[in-house]
């Protein structure tokens, strides 16, 4: 059952009931594990003075994988599959932060196409998380259409993301040094991101902002709702649009640049790629769906900026010099190429990283996602361990809701976009 109802303690607190009124008027809900506007599997318990919520306490673990402790057992390159599942709602970022720790491990500097790459990948899965968390907050106030306008453009990022790695969902397309395969044809796929960019988002993003952003129910279910000041933020270690959102003017892209973010990053002396970060003071549940809808509209700028001017050359750099799968037409021509693939799939060889630690974050949609990794010198993590965001996020949870009634738990819940697959791990 989604709700239950029962009697709680005679706990009291200040400025509250006490003896045996609060017998009478005080209650817990068990709002999930399995409920619709949970988006994911999590529990939530609430004591309730009457509608108004005294206190939360939520309860994570539904969704354990076990992922850093997989990661102890599979090589650099294929713990890429395991990273995929944890924040699903934009793959292609866990295989960034990833594959981005073990390259500054090796010391690789990646090549000007596949930093471009990476880089337009990114943007995209910040507007396909983004879309989700958008759409969804409309939803879970009732807003049906605006959650479709959304998830149309989702499906126009899957077909681009199943053109570049071959999969719709968890790409695995990132591999230790570059990619696992390059563009099949360069020019389809530019036209298929420019119609994406130019046509049929900044439609879909207009249509949302005519439904909700002047919409007086909208407003009034996400204006002053789950609000939390700048020095909050900073003392709970938020980031992203939650932090953003109340006036914390911290991007990784801006702060510690990365790929096409960073100077001289085709090695031409091109500058870094510019955009805004938006920013906003209130804090509030309405406060963070704008960050987001800018965020969308600066990462399309972005994917401007670079689509036209693609580098060519190589997209992977070998640690080791046999260490990348060759190209398909080595494999069937040649017997060299043949053993090397061999070897790669069927032994498990992998390669090996120096002795040492190292911790690498990028800015996702939900914030700070980093990856830190322990190397014994073989060819797979002693030790790995992320930095989710959304379990730093979510730690605010029970402080936003407090004071607040039953009806704002799915707004303020669907503006921190919880992944539960972040959350366990």
């Amino acid at each position: 059952m989604p709700y239950t109802l029962s009697k709680t303690s005679d706990e009291v607190l200040p400025g509250e009931l006490t003896g045996s009124e609060i017998s009478e008027n005080r209650w817990t809900l068990n709002f999930g594990p399995q409920h619709p506007a949970t988006h994911t599997t999590l529990r939530l318990v609430l004591e309730l003075d009457g509608e108004r919520i005294v206190k939360v306490t939520p309860h994570i673990g539904y969704l354990h994988s076990g992922f850093e402790k997989c990661g102890e057992a599979l090589n650099y390159n294929q713990y890429v599959t395991i990273v995929d599942r944890m924040d699903y709602s934009a793959p292609i970022y866990n295989e960034l932060a990833w594959h981005g720790a073990v390259e500054k491990l090796l010391g690789i500097e990646l090549t000007p196409r596949t930093k471009v790459l990476r880089t337009i990948a990114g943007e995209l899965g910040r507007i396909q998380s983004h879309l989700l968390c958008v759409g969804a907050a409309g939803l879970d106030l009732g807003a049906f259409t605006a959650f479709l306008y959304g998830f149309n453009e989702r499906e126009r990022i899957y077909d681009i993301v199943e053109y570049m790695s071959g999969q719709r969902f968890h790409t695995s397309w990132t591999r230790v040094g570059g990619l696992n395969q390059d563009l099949p044809d360069e020019a389809v796929f530019k036209r298929m991101v420019k119609k994406f960019i130019d046509e049929n988002m900044p439609r879909a993003m207009e249509d949302v902002a005519k439904l909700l952003n002047k919409n007086r129910i909208f407003i009034d279910r996400t204006k002053g709702i789950g609000e939390i000041s700048r020095e909050e933020a900073i003392a709970w270690s938020l980031s992203g649009p939650m932090a953003r959102s109340a006036g914390v003017k911290r991007d990784i892209r801006k702060d510690e640049p990365y790929l096409c973010f960073a100077n001289n990053w085709d090695g031409q002396g091109s500058s870094a790629i510019d955009f805004k970060v938006p920013i906003m003071t209130t804090g509030d549940v309405y406060a963070r769906y704008l960050v987001r809808l800018e965020e969308m509209k600066q990462s399309l700028d972005i994917i401007r900026k670079l689509i036209d001017d693609i580098p060519g050359g190589p997209v992977n750099v070998s640690p080791e010099g046999k260490d990348v799968l060759p190209p398909k037409e080595q494999v069937y021509s040649s017997i060299e190429g043949l053993i090397q693939h061999f070897e790669l799939i069927m032994t498990n060889r992998g390669f090996e990283c120096p002795k040492g630690e190292v911790y690498n974050a990028i800015e996702t949609a939900n914030g700070e996602q980093g990856f830190y990794v322990v190397s014994d010198g073989g060819n797979r993590p002693w030790r790995c361990r992320t930095r989710p965001p959304v379990f730093i996020n979510y730690s605010v949870f029970p402080k936003l809701l407090e004071g607040h009634m039953i009806s704002d738990v799915v707004a303020v819940l669907g503006s921190i976009n919880v992944i539960a697959a972040e959350l366990d791990r």
